[in-house]
Order: structure tokens, then C-alpha cells, then sequence
């Protein structure tokens, strides 16, 4: 068994260097992760972002698109032939319809390569031809990401973290009750390890359909093919004190240890570990919305996410002696459509602000980060309308819970965001002084002239950060 690991790993390790020295010297290769937590637009963002990079007319801020030096751009096969592909010219056409929707989330690792032929800039662009550069987009559920801080704990630890933070929370009520009146020291009985794990897998559910965004184990909600096996059949319990082989607390702790090695660990070697350019897309608007506990869960919840990636730069040595490194990370509040753009420059600086302590860490151990406000579909389209004697500033689209057009004033963001993030960290129940709303709009209908992805406010901006320096 070791020699096999070990033979398995040098097997992986030469295949890597092959890899390198194939796109260093012949056609590079862009991995783009995308990610986020629930709710924040995954499968919208890919797909408007392969449309316009295939339709380049409102790109201008991607500059070698503003210089027509990208000729032309292509889907391919995917190189990993084991990841499913992503369904990218359903989602367009879902998108496009007479009467669009919005797609289905995403629940499992997607991948699709848009290849791009590029001419080089700068002096010595007449000396060489064209080059071809591939972009793997790898699409994968924020919850996923989440579970990658699980690598450093230990069941005991995991689970007084989760049974302080979920203490008063209403979602968790059941749970908590469940596992008080549960023996951990006792026989394990396969019933209660399961009505344990079915109790904690309802309050993840109720928690992330209220805002919470510590949902994890990501698997518990979105398990696909491991639903009901053992490596996803266990909860927080508190330590017995005494915990005999064969006990709950040991069974627990056991199958914990698997979900880390068997779930976790795969995830990361398979997929994360070979990402070099990375955007996490969060539902800000949602979040504030939601009131302050939801904002400082956020702001955790982004701290937490940079501890999983391994920030640096990705010079050619280094990603041939060690692996890649995320070299560009992108944090992105999305839905920038669902305000007038006089507000997107507080959006942005509260977006800044909730992750200022994970990007200072990025920035330390060498990568590039960025803060943005964005809408990678534009839904709606901006109008000032007169209330009480006062303009205010309104968007207007189609309802989606209805279909009928309205106009709709969210409320007037901080100037300065520390106003917001100083009371979530107080742990206040409801904002002090102002009561901000999101309304849910339904894509507008499109008409595109040729040459023209869908609209969509910053993408191009987006996408001359994540990958403009490569072309």
C-alpha cells in the first residue's frame, strides 16, 4: 500500500512536469476557478463570461480585445476526462430564450476550455505568429471550498466550533436537541448515526436558505452519488469525557477522519491545487439584506476561504519544483444591476472592506488581489424617479417572482462601509439607521447585434484582472 502511494504520487508529480513544460514552451494554460458561495451567480458569470470573449463587442476594458489582438476564440474538449463538462450552450440558450431564466446552480465540479488565438503585443508583436492560449474554467460549489479548512481540525474541534457557533440559532434548535438527548459514550447504532446526520443535515439547509454561510460539510448539501454512505453519516456532538472503542463519539470521529482523506483531500489534489487565477463571486446585496449577523458571517466566511488556497507567484521554477499557486484572486460582489451605478462605488468599497483581512493575507504571501462590483448579466436598467419632492435613484426590470415590470429604490449604501461591518461585528440584531432591500429580478430579453455577448456591467474589467496579463 505505501509503495503504491508512493508510486502513485511520483506517477502524478512526473505528469505535472510534463504538463508545465508542455504550456510553457508550446501553448499555455489559464485554470480559472470559479467559485462562491450560495446563491452568487457561478453558472451566470461563466457563461456570460465565455459569450463575450467569444463576441468580444463590449469588452473594451480587456485590452487585448480593445486591440483586436485576440482573432479569434473556440470551445474545445476539456482536458480532464473525467470531470463532467459545463453545459455552457444550455445555459446560454436558457439565458436567450424568448422568455429567459435563470439556469440551474451549480452542484459538482464542471470544467469547459475556451482557446483563444492571440497576437502578441508590445516590440516584438511583428516578429512572431499568432499564439494559441487555453483557458480551463473550472466551476465548483463555494460549500466545497469551505470544507478545505476541515483539513486542519480534528473532530473534537470541528465540532465544539459548530456547536458554539450554532447555539442560539432558531435553524438549529431540533439539532441541538437531538444531540443533547443522545448518548456519544454509548453502542453506536447505525439508527441514531443516521437520525443524527439526517438532523444536522435539515438545520445546513434551513441555515444556508437563511443566510448563513458556515454551511459545512459542503457534501451534506450537495452529496450527488455519496448520499447515505458512511463518510457522510455523522454531526457535532459534545465530548462524553469518556469515549470507549465502538462508542457514537468514536464512530463520529472516525468517519469525520474519512470525509477529510476520502472527500476533502481528492477535491483538492484533483481540482483546487491546480488552479493559478481564482474569482469568488458573493451575493453582498443578499447578505446586507439579511441584516448584520448574515454580513460578519460573510466577512468570517471570506477569512476562512484564503486559508485554502496557497497564494504566490507562479514563476515557472516554482510551479515545476512545487505545484501551482494561486497567483490572482478576485473577490466580486455580484448583482451590481440590482442598484444605480452612483452606488456601485460604495458596493465596491464595502466589498473591499469585507475582505480586507483575507486579501492582506493574499497580498503578504505575494499573489494579487482586487475587490469589484459586478453584474455578469445586466437585468435592469436605471431610471430617477420623484418621491416626495426627492429624485431617487431607482432600477427598474422584470419581477421574478411575478414578471411584471417595476422600478425599485434598495435604500442608500454607507459611504463608509466600517459603518456597516462596525455593527455586524457588534453582533447587533437589525441595522441601527437605515433598512436596506433587494428585490429578485428575472433576466431582461436580448436582442444582440453580431458581435455582441450579453450586457453585463465590469466583466470586462473582471476578466483584464484575471487573465489580461496572459494575452
Amino acid at each position: 500500500m505505501v509503495l503504491t502511494t508512493i508510486a502513485d504520487g511520483v506517477t502524478r508529480g512526473i505528469e505535472s512536469v510534463g504538463d508545465t513544460i508542455s504550456e510553457a514552451l508550446f501553448e499555455p494554460v489559464i485554470r480559472l476557478g470559479v467559485t462562491g458561495l450560495a446563491r452568487s451567480g457561478k453558472t451566470v458569470f461563466i457563461t456570460s463570461l465565455v459569450a463575450n470573449l467569444m463576441d468580444r463587442a463590449r469588452m473594451p476594458a480587456l485590452l487585448a480585445a480593445a486591440d483586436g489582438r485576440i482573432q479569434a476564440a473556440f470551445l474545445q474538449p476539456q482536458p480532464d476526462d473525467t470531470v463532467p463538462r459545463f453545459d455552457y450552450e444550455t445555459h446560454l440558450s436558457t439565458l436567450t430564450a424568448d422568455t429567459p431564466q435563470w439556469p440551474d446552480s451549480t452542484r459538482a465540479v464542471s470544467e469547459l476550455r475556451l482557446s483563444l488565438r492571440v497576437s502578441p503585443g508590445g516590440l516584438l508583436g511583428g516578429l512572431r505568429g499568432p499564439q494559441t492560449i487555453h483557458l480551463d474554467i473550472v466551476d465548483y460549489p463555494g460549500e466545497w471550498l469551505l470544507d478545505l479548512a476541515l483539513l486542519d481540525k480534528s473532530y473534537s474541534g470541528w465540532a465544539d466550533d459548530v456547536l458554539t457557533r450554532i447555539a442560539n440559532r432558531p435553524e438549529a434548535a431540533d439539532y441541538l436537541a437531538h444531540a443533547q438527548a443522545t448518548d456519544a459514550a454509548g453502542k453506536l447504532d447505525e439508527t441514531i448515526a443516521r437520525s443524527l446526520s439526517e438532523s444536522f443535515t435539515a438545520y445546513l439547509h434551513a441555515a444556508r436558505d437563511s443566510g448563513f454561510y458556515d454551511c459545512t460539510p459542503g457534501r451534506f448539501l450537495l452529496p450527488g452519488d455519496l448520499a447515505g454512505s458512511p463518510a457522510l453519516t455523522f454531526a457535532p456532538l459534545v465530548h462524553p469525557g469518556n469515549s470507549p472503542r465502538k462508542s457514537l463519539w468514536r464512530e463520529m470521529e472516525r468517519r469525520f477522519e474519512a470525509y477529510k482523506s476520502q472527500i476533502i483531500k481528492p477535491f483538492f489534489r484533483d481540482h483546487f491545487a491546480r488552479i493559478d487565477r481564482q474569482i469568488v463571486l458573493v451575493d453582498a446585496l443578499g447578505a446586507i439584506n439579511r441584516g448584520p449577523e448574515a454580513v460578519e458571517d460573510m466577512r468570517s466566511a471570506m477569512t476562512e476561504i484564503l486559508t485554502a488556497f496557497r497564494p504566490g507567484q507562479n514563476a515557472f521554477l516554482t510551479r515545476l519544483l512545487m505545484g501551482r499557486r494561486v497567483e490572482k484572486i478576485l473577490f466580486a460582489a455580484t448583482k451590481a444591476d440590482h442598484l444605480h451605478h452612483t452606488q456601485h462605488d460604495r458596493l465596491t468599497a464595502i466589498m473591499q472592506a469585507l475582505t480586507r483581512e483575507a486579501r492582506d493575507r493574499a497580498d503578504f504571501a505575494g499573489a494579487e488581489t482586487q475587490a469589484i462590483a459586478l453584474a455578469a448579466l445586466r437585468a435592469t436598467v436605471e431610471e430617477m424617479i420623484t418621491h416626495d419632492g426627492r429624485q431617487l435613484p431607482c432600477v427598474r426590470g422584470r419581477l421574478l417572482s411575478s414578471g411584471k415590470q417595476a422600478a425599485f429604490y434598495p435604500g442608500e449604501l454607507p459611504q463608509d462601509p466600517h459603518r456597516l461591518l462596525s455593527v455586524a461585528r457588534q453582533g447587533a440584531g437589525k441595522w441601527l439607521d437605515a433598512d436596506y432591500q433587494v428585490m429578485q429580478f428575472a433576466p431582461a430579453p436580448l436582442t444582440l447585434k453580431p458581435g455582441e455577448g450579453p450586457p453585463h456591467i465590469r466583466l470586462d474589467r473582471a476578466a483584464q484582472f484575471l487573465i489580461g496579463d496572459r494575452l
